[in-house]
């Protein structure tokens, strides 16, 4: 499918960021639909039916929490939040709800637009078999569970190729903390934040070219990790 076969939802108040996004990404041949508030952003989500949304949370009817709420009631489309808000508590409010990630206003148009493709190429995969994760000179099959470097083999462990399953299902995404302690662990783990940060440090300790400042094992403060993706590390 090539970019224009995409179309692209903004729910977005302000006249001039729809404005700026609606060029932005029609430059990259995206078909765009506008609303400029909750009710109106539903009611373009059932009829066009987009391929991504994005989303700001604050709207003027009604807060972008629940317009994703409602949205996620009747389409698994990738919901990106565009917004002002940095707290911690408000992009976990927003992952919770439903959204798949977050992008803090102001924004980069390089980032965003990778963001972008990470969300449609999420949701175009769906149920394929993952590619192969290439971390430098170390490649990673999680479909054989293994992984191989410049001097052979690289021992992970279930747990630890777990981790990973779920971070390249959602790659160049937020996962939060909960979701990949309830998937890699299971719900009894709930809370373990400390298990997950030592898990995370002993991937980055075999797979990153440097783990004192990994380049695909990204943390996002205080919500959960990201997989960086190749078209991110080449803008």
């Amino acid at each position: 499918m090539t970019d224009a076969m995409f179309t692209l939802l903004i729910v977005e108040d302000d006249a001039g960021i729809r404005s700026v996004l609606r060029t932005l990404l029609e430059s990259q041949r995206y078909r765009v639909v506008e609303a400029e508030n909750a009710a109106r952003g539903v009611i373009e989500a059932r009829n066009h039916r987009p391929d991504l949304a994005i989303v700001d949370l604050g709207l003027p009817d009604r807060d972008g929490v629940a317009l994703i709420r409602e949205v996620r009631r009747f389409s698994p489309l990738p919901i990106l939040v565009l917004s002002a808000r940095t707290m911690e508590a408000d992009k976990i409010a927003a992952l919770d709800a439903g959204a798949d990630d977050y992008v803090a206003k102001p924004f980069s148009a390089p980032e965003l637009l990778a963001r972008v493709r990470a969300g449609l190429r999420r949701n175009a995969q769906g149920g394929e078999q993952l590619p192969i994760l290439r971390f430098g000179p170390i490649s990673v099959d999680l479909h054989t569970r293994s992984t191989s470097g410049p001097e052979g083999a690289v021992h992970l462990t279930p747990l630890e190729y777990r981790v990973l399953d779920c971070l390249a299902r959602h790659s160049g995404l937020i996962v939060t903390q909960a979701q990949l302690i309830r998937e890699a662990w299971g719900p009894e783990r709930a809370g373990d934040s400390r298990g997950l940060r030592s898990y995370i440090k002993m991937l980055r300790q075999k797979l990153e070219p440097d783990p004192r400042q990994p380049r695909y094992l990204l943390t996002e403060a205080g919500v959960g990790y990201r997989l960086r993706v190749d078209d991110e590390l080449a803008k």
